[in-house]
């Protein structure tokens, strides 16, 4: 996936909603009922769409963390509760 460069104009409907142009819909694996994480930055807004293809790349990101330690001993504090 290769960032585009072409800067496109959308309108934002009075519930604040903007249509995404097809092109980078497509691009970006974007389809009916994807979910983005939204951020506010320097720059502006910042939409991340949550695909497959970035879910797949999160695999692994915790190895070598204490991650799943933490998450256990989270469970049998609670369990304990």
């Amino acid at each position: 996936m290769i960032p585009t460069q072409k800067t496109e104009t959308v309108n934002f409907g009075t519930k604040g909603q903007v249509v995404i142009p097809r092109r980078l819909r497509r691009e970006f694996e974007v389809e009916e009922g994807t979910k983005a994480t939204v951020q506010a930055t320097p720059e502006g807004i910042l939409l991340k769409p949550i695909t497959r293809a970035y879910i797949r790349s999160l695999r692994g990101s915790l190895k070598g963390t204490k991650a799943m330690e933490v998450f256990r001993a989270e469970r049998k504090r609670e369990r304990e509760l």
